[in-house]
């Protein structure tokens, strides 16, 4: 297996950072507020809010706890600061304890315990100035590629998508399993349809099972609600864009995964333990899927889109790939990648190459435009309901 170079931060063995973020997050919504205001007077600092933390029950708790304390654990944290209520069923405690603490630092404050917001601020900013001289300390090395984790994502497809950005993506994918990195293929809803064309590339029967039985649950849960299942991922963009069916869109979203075998199965925002090409259990819907796979440990996203959008990430750079010129040209200040130029007679393989020599350049340090647009888009799937 021939070695290509990275540069990143050492969490811990195989698990390596491309950027260094210091992160302020609430456990809870009541504290939103708090932590927008930290981050206004630190502009260092990546703030992330939420709508979630309390009266929350079973797996749903978990899968919630799962996300927050996945987020602040993934490589490309150095430091985080968590704010809290005090009331909270996910308490800043719960959410620290599962945040590993190698070459990384953790601080907590709690807002009930503290009162005055002269105190609250006074206290934060003097947190904040311990993480960050910790933080600063940690230098750059050179790792191999194979510490990677890149998260796939689909969305606004339009007719171009299964034959430009998807493909292009899917021979990067490839590439990146040749070289003993970890891939995350998402959004199993727009996977319906598209079960024959999996199947063949899932050779153990248990991880098989799982990700067709809960294919089959997102088709009766669509029904259950009175919708047809086969046009349930069909966003209002999607029609408008094109795209003839729930089929179609299945098809293209899968050959982001290229061709490799498929040989792991995990849930929402759980963290894979092999490297290769896994599935990912998240919905369709861009900002969930994202969240997900950045908090199961994704420390860069490979996102194509038909129709343009500017979603990013806090912690995690996210390319953007347009399938269309047109959505390119529309779209330039929140697009890296134009592989629409496959359309207009261009090989795919040298559009895979552009976007593998552009993953490398930010996985070096270079900035995509969702990073310089500061799209820090943050949202958390759910499986039931807030009491």
């Amino acid at each position: 297996m021939s070695t290509v170079a990275i540069k990143g931060y050492r969490r811990k063995a195989n698990s390596v950072g491309i950027r260094n973020r210091v992160v302020v997050m609430s456990s809870i919504s009541c504290a939103n507020s708090i932590v927008e205001r930290i981050a206004q007077a630190d502009k260092d600092v990546v703030p992330i809010t939420h709508q979630h933390g309390c009266v929350l029950h079973g797996d749903d708790r978990e899968q919630v706890l799962r996300t927050l304390s996945g987020t602040c654990s993934n490589p490309n944290v150095g430091g985080v600061l968590l704010v809290g209520l005090g009331c909270e069923s996910i308490s800043v405690k719960r959410v620290s304890s599962g945040i590993p603490r190698d070459n990384r630092i953790v601080k907590t404050l709690v807002i009930q315990e503290i009162g005055a917001i002269g105190r609250i601020m006074e206290i934060a900013l003097a947190c904040l100035r311990e993480i960050k001289q910790f933080v600063r300390r940690q230098r750059r090395n050179d790792f191999d590629i194979s510490n990677l984790k890149v998260g796939l994502e689909c969305g606004g497809s339009d007719p171009f998508s299964g034959i430009t950005a998807n493909p292009a993506v899917g021979l990067v994918s490839d590439r990146l399993v040749s070289l003993g990195a970890t891939v995350i293929l998402s959004e199993v809803p727009e996977m319906i349809g598209a079960e024959a064309a999996l199947e063949a590339r899932i050779p153990d029967d248990t991880v098989k099972r799982k990700l067709f039985s809960r294919i089959a649950e997102y088709v009766r849960t669509v029904r259950s609600m009175g919708c047809d299942a086969g046009g349930a991922n069909l966003s209002p963009g999607n029609i408008k864009a094109g795209l003839s069916s729930a089929e179609e869109k299945s098809l293209g979203c899968i050959t982001k995964g290229g061709r490799s075998e498929i040989g792991e199965f995990v849930r929402y925002a759980e963290s894979p333990r092999r490297e290769g090409l896994v599935v990912m259990d998240t919905p369709g819907y861009d900002p969930e899927s994202v969240t997900g796979m950045v908090a199961g440990g994704a420390n860069l996203v490979l996102f194509t889109t038909g129709v343009g959008t500017p979603l990013g990430n806090p912690i995690a750079p996210v390319i953007k790939i347009s399938s269309n010129t047109k959505t390119y040209e529309n779209m330039r200040d929140f697009t890296d990648i134009n592989a629409g130029k496959i359309a207009e007679g261009g090989r795919i393989e040298d559009v895979a190459d552009e976007i593998f020599e552009f993953l490398l350049e930010v996985c070096k340090g270079r900035e995509t435009a969702s990073e310089i647009n500061k799209c820090r888009e943050f949202a958390i799937n759910r499986i039931g309901v807030t009491f």
